[in-house]
């Protein structure tokens, strides 16, 4: 399966048409090409500001929302790179504040390309390359980078000096890739995926997580060691209880904290992380107004988004619509505590390799009517995956001009490429 991304710069789609031909060579992983890469490239990634590196199943880019967030409010410039992009690809890459310029990624793109297409990178790999270079041309007083998929293997993993690493929630997810065989391993299926996320882990640096079960844990603190890193774990080195307020306290003191303004009951634990990981290293100050403005402040699309007035909503009627791009089991929990109690109309696409159930299962008790679209440009399930109540539609829109006029509010999800067009079509690009 490959990535995808197009633009209306004639010399920007020039390289993403370049980036949509690269082909990685069959089971091909480890860090040896993004390294021989940026190797050729002067290895920028030696010459960043202080690194916040993100990693998790779930949670990841809000939690670096939250950080870049409570960054600025400080007063600080921050780089900042995550994927996937949702409309356009420039999401990827933001310097100093701002998404890239059209100008500047299509020059970008094209040196990394030209210097390293002989060594068969992926999509990703280049686009880390290029973010590397950006930042490392333009000052900024931290770098805020997620991890693309696992932590490990991931391409942002040649980072070797960050201020702080983080290990958002974890859950099961991109098993052919992070549950792979493997000796050496741990056997058990959340236990590998934490092995997975924490190989992010340097040498004197903090890594800094959320709580998990025992096993989980564990193999945190196996790879921290083995790393040599200094781990910070929820409930064993700091603490964050979220009521009408975030209740935080570490060693350095106790900290009340305001909700995020972002929906959702999770994002207080996200919210808590991004704190967390300020608290824990020494590189960049950051005083506690900052981050309870942070936190107020911090927005993150498509992740329990309510939409606004667009030529897609318009169609919809009078009601409310929520945007989501979760497609597993932990996202679809998270979704039905946000709706608990409440009826919904779903609009469901998701790629034919996740489980049809994520979603469904935890929002059985809630769903008026269940419709499938297909994700543009993706193998996607057929309606009949969904069960018998789920009925197929075209697209979103059609989708929306089938509900019935009852005011029952309408949730989108099941994919991130699905919500990047909806965005579209709805004119509400990500800034």
């Amino acid at each position: 399966m490959r990535d995808f991304a197009t633009s209306d710069d004639p010399a920007v789609q020039a390289q993403l048409d370049r980036l949509g031909a690269l082909s990685v060579p069959q089971g091909r992983l480890g860090l040896e090409t993004i390294r021989a890469m940026l190797a050729r490239l002067g290895d920028p990634q030696h010459r960043l500001p202080p690194v916040f590196h993100v990693a998790g199943t779930n949670g990841k880019g809000s939690t670096c929302a939250f950080l870049r967030a409570m960054l600025e409010a400080q007063g600080l410039s921050v780089h900042v790179a995550t994927s996937p992009h949702l409309v356009r690809y420039n999401e990827r890459i933001r310097i100093a504040g701002r998404l890239i310029a059209d100008a500047e990624l299509a020059s970008l793109l094209a040196e990394v390309l030209d210097a390293c297409e002989d060594l068969s990178p992926s999509f990703f790999e280049v686009t880390i390359a290029a973010s590397f270079m950006a930042f490392a041309r333009h000052p900024a007083d931290a770098c805020v980078i997620e991890v693309g998929l696992g932590g490990r293997f991931d391409a942002t993993n040649v980072l070797e000096q960050p201020a702080a690493c983080g290990v958002a929630s974890l859950g099961i997810d991109h098993e052919a890739f992070l549950l792979a065989p493997e000796m050496g391993t741990p056997a058990d299926p959340m236990a590998r995926i934490g092995f997975e996320k924490a190989g992010i882990a340097k040498p004197g640096v903090p890594l800094v997580t959320q709580a998990y079960p025992p096993e989980v844990t564990k193999a945190v603190i196996d790879q921290a060691m083995q790393a040599g890193a200094k781990t910070a774990i929820r409930d064993l080195d700091w603490r964050a209880e979220a009521g009408a307020a975030i209740s935080y306290r570490d060693r350095h003191g106790e900290l009340d904290l305001p909700l995020p303004a972002m929906p959702g009951a999770h994002q207080a634990d996200n919210a808590a992380l991004a704190v967390a990981m300020l608290r824990h290293q020494d590189k960049v100050v950051v005083s506690p107004q900052a981050m309870a403005q942070g936190i107020g402040a911090a927005h993150w699309p498509a992740r329990m988004q309510r939409l606004g007035t667009g030529p897609l909503i318009a169609t919809a009627g009078e009601r409310e619509v929520w945007l989501d791009g979760g497609h597993n089991p932990d996202a679809g929990a998270a979704l039905a505590r946000h709706f608990a109690g409440a009826r919904l109309h779903l609009i469901l696409g998701m790629m034919a390799n996740k489980d049809p159930q994520a979603l469904i299962a935890p929002l059985s008790g809630n769903l008026a009517s269940v419709q499938v679209v297909p994700v543009p440009g993706k193998d996607s399930h057929e309606a009949a995956a969904f069960g018998p109540q789920a009925r197929a539609a075209r697209d979103v829109a059609e989708a929306l001009r089938a509900l019935p006029d009852d005011g029952v509010p309408v949730l989108v999800a099941g994919s991130l490429y699905l919500a990047g067009e909806v965005l579209r079509l709805n004119r509400q690009p990500p800034d």
